[in-house]
């Protein structure tokens, strides 16, 4: 296995972490992605609401929460006023319901202005993982590990596996530019 494929996974990871990224941007439907990581002060600690309650999904519009302790509920409630989300929580003793109003053009705006931050947060990712193993490509180089032709084949290769994760990434912009601005 060459350098470049066992680079492979970092690559990857970066993908998905552009996915779990993404997630919690609101399209027009409800999402548990939205709410699960907001912090949530239990127990004394920050946590995220996905550790402590169950997250569903009621209909297209609503977001369920259940904790598995009552005495949390008004915690989950309070950080979910306090997240930048811009949502209403309803708390009825029991569980806390989320009532997603309709996005409005200037929102889906912003949606798009922040997609596109995560968007070259991830290219910037893939280069600076690409320098790195065009440095590691010249070390092992001037080892005499490697010929030089073995090098620029290497380079090459790197090259090509950076603009497919480009693409990807471009690909997977499109498609939630897409479901954003879709009314």
């Amino acid at each position: 296995m060459n350098i470049v494929q066992q680079h492979k996974e970092q690559f990857d990871k970066s993908i998905d972490h552009l996915h779990h990224e993404i997630s919690s941007l609101r399209t027009g439907r409800a999402n548990p992605a939205i709410v699960e990581d907001v912090k949530v002060e239990a127990y004394g600690t920050m946590q995220d609401l996905k550790s402590v309650a169950s997250i569903s999904v009621a209909d297209a519009k609503t977001i369920n929460i259940q904790p598995w302790d009552k005495g949390v509920l008004q915690p989950i409630e309070t950080a979910i006023r306090n997240s930048d989300l811009g949502l209403s929580p309803v708390n009825d003793g029991v569980m806390i319901r989320l009532i997603l109003p309709d996005l409005t053009t200037e929102r889906r705006a912003e949606l798009v202005k922040v997609l596109s931050k995560k968007l070259e947060e991830a290219r910037i990712a893939i280069r600076k993982m690409r320098e790195d193993v065009r440095t590691q490509i010249e070390k092992v180089e001037k080892a005499k590990e490697i010929g030089e032709d073995e090098k620029f084949g290497l380079q090459d290769d790197l090259e090509e596996m950076v603009k497919e994760y480009n693409d990807l990434i471009r690909q997977i912009g499109e498609e939630k530019e897409a479901e954003i601005l879709k009314v």
